[in-house]
């Protein structure tokens, strides 16, 4: 999954797409270098964004999303929480809705299961920007993170979300510490119980820079480090922002793995 950003403000590459022809040049050569899905995010997650209003969150994904579908016939994701957006981007012709609030906005429930589309639910607590004051957990965060997610599940099957369209992500970064981020991807797989895909985003992350102390513009090889693993673990889709190196270090961990399998 290849990430553009239409925003001014996302924390790796605010503003370098928000302009039509750019964002269809740079979707173009991720999916030259093996995306699968393009997923296209008109507000920014990081920590401490300000939220963006409807129509200027609609005003700046569905000329994009249009275009990517008509124009490039690309499978789009669209990574929203308002209703309105999602409904615009099914007309628009998207494939997936990715919701960083798990469907929990008034009237998300219902945008969703009318769309018909496959909806990938994330665990987060509160909203970007308080997310990271409440990064305390009474139990181990794996199990809070399963917990939640189980949660969200029956919600979305309750609402006529048939339980085959959902997708999971145990949202790094999101309400977490560095230390919780290592402990839940080197719990990840018991996320598999689910029998659901699950998705992994750390491309870039925080994670990486306190680790490693390596700026943004560094932390290729840690995030390359952290798709295989993911992968390892039980992730099927991996969202990045450098989609040629990470197919390549996917490519040859999943090699590796098949072996394992036939053998």
């Amino acid at each position: 999954m290849g990430i553009l950003n239409v925003t001014p403000d996302s924390f790796s590459d605010g503003g370098r797409f928000s302009r039509r022809d750019d964002a269809l040049f740079h979707a173009e050569a991720m999916l030259a270098d093996g995306a699968a899905i393009i997923d296209v995010g008109g507000e920014s997650t990081r920590p401490g964004a300000a939220v963006v209003s409807e129509q200027e969150e609609l005003e700046r994904v569905v000329p994009i999303v249009e275009a990517l579908v008509r124009e490039l016939d690309a499978l789009v994701s669209v990574d929203t929480s308002s209703p309105a957006v999602m409904r615009a981007v099914t007309d628009a012709g998207a494939g997936l809705i990715n919701d960083v609030r798990s469907l929990q906005r008034p009237g998300a429930m219902e945008a969703a299961a009318a769309s018909g589309l496959p909806v990938c639910l994330m665990h987060m607590l509160g909203e970007p920007g308080d997310m990271q004051q409440l990064a305390a957990y009474d139990q181990p965060i794996e199990v809070a993170v399963a917990r939640f997610l189980e949660t969200r599940i029956a919600d979305c099957e309750a609402a006529g979300i048939r339980r085959e369209r959902l997708i999971l992500d145990p949202g790094f970064g999101f309400a977490k510490t560095v230390e919780h981020n290592l402990r839940l991807l080197n719990r990840m797989a018991e996320l598999n119980r689910f029998g659901l895909p699950i998705l992994a985003g750390m491309s870039r992350k925080s994670m990486i820079g306190k680790v490693l102390d390596r700026p943004v513009e560094e932390r290729l090889p840690g995030g390359l480090a952290l798709s295989t693993l993911a992968v390892e673990r039980g992730a099927r889709i991996v969202r990045v922002h450098d989609v040629g190196p990470t197919v390549d270090a996917v490519n040859m961990a999943w090699a590796v793995l098949q072996e394992g399998a036939e053998s």
